[in-house]
């Protein structure tokens, strides 16, 4: 699935300069394989608050992140190698940063791992019990260099069949191996095109699933929205498993804040003239729809990304934040 990620200096406004290494990139040759234990299973948690996850990439400026607005980050992206080891993530300094001013308003931040372009990285990783092993535990060990509370799973996507199976096993051995930490999935709200193969046996070992009802011809519709929803709802995911996603950009890509910055009233629109290119994004009415519907029907909403976001009275943090409020 397409993101749209803008220049760092902004898939910014989530999140340039110093830059903080990763965890070691080990090989699998270095790494000794060992039997995962049995995963402890995750229940549905009774009666949870309302999510608000964003997605920060790593041009986020830390300083403007409304943290009394959110309950979740997820910072985007560390990206997986073959061998079960990682790139270097860029601009660590701010990660440790987020995760210590987010502590102090109780507000969970977990690393997204992969995202779009990733998945011929996790088809081999995932297709040994020696990359497996890797894998797991180095990424418990960036979990636990930057004191994370979990890991986002964003494979895009294993296929149905042999992938689907090592998706399965990759999630278990995660699971074992931090079963105090936040597990989540990010998962395409296309149904059978690209859903197929993820596993119904892995939503019990997640603690929710992020459902990103964006990207392709109908970007951002409140029917692509519904049918998401429908979709993953008849998978079996539970209703306060599933965060409905909404897009803070406009397709062609272009971050919210700069069609705002064009015209304030577009911000009541879902669709601009943007220097004669007709984008398609959510304004402020849509995506205060979007979120009454999630309230109904969902455990929560979450957004790429933060950094497309804009400031003041025209934010869709913001309007997000009034819906959840209203009496």
């Amino acid at each position: 699935m397409f993101r749209f990620l803008p220049p760092l200096c902004l898939f910014a406004v989530l999140l340039a300069s110093c830059s903080a290494s990763a965890t070691p990139t080990s090989s699998a040759a270095t790494i000794p394989a060992t039997t995962a234990p049995e995963p402890t299973m995750t229940p549905a948690p009774p009666a949870p608050a309302f999510i608000i996850l964003a997605y920060a990439t790593e041009g986020i400026i830390p300083e403007i992140i409304p943290y009394d607005k959110l309950t979740h980050i997820n910072y985007s992206f560390l990206t997986p190698k073959t061998d079960g080891g990682f790139n270097s993530i860029s601009n660590g300094w701010k990660l440790k940063k987020i995760v210590e001013t987010a502590r102090e308003h109780g507000v969970r931040v977990c690393i997204s791992v992969g995202g779009w372009g990733w998945d011929a990285q996790f088809e081999e990783l995932a297709a040994t019990p020696e990359t497996r092993s890797a894998f797991v535990r180095n990424l418990k060990a960036f979990v636990d260099e930057y004191q994370l509370d979990g890991v986002d799973m964003d494979w895009e996507y294993p296929d149905p069949g042999p992938s689907s199976q090592n998706f399965l096993a990759l999630i278990k051995e995660l699971r074992a191996a931090m079963p105090d930490k936040l597990l989540t999935t990010a998962v395409v709200s296309y149904g059978d095109d690209n859903g197929s193969g993820v596993p119904s046996e892995s939503f019990e070992l997640f603690d929710f699933v992020n459902i990103m009802t964006y990207d392709g011809p109908d970007h951002g519709t409140m029917e692509q929205f519904e049918r998401g929803l429908s979709y993953w709802s008849g998978r079996g995911i539970p209703k306060e498993k599933i965060v409905m996603g909404v897009p803070f950009y406009g397709d062609p890509g272009t971050p919210y804040f700069k069609i705002v910055q064009a015209d304030p009233s577009a911000a009541q629109l879902d669709s601009f003239d943007y220097s004669g290119t007709i984008l398609h994004y959510n304004g402020i009415p849509t995506i205060q729809a979007k979120t009454r519907l999630a309230m109904e029907r969902a455990g929560g909403i979450m957004f790429w990304a933060l950094d497309h976001d804009t400031q003041g009275d025209l934010s869709l943090v913001n309007a997000i934040h009034q819906i959840v409020q209203e009496p």
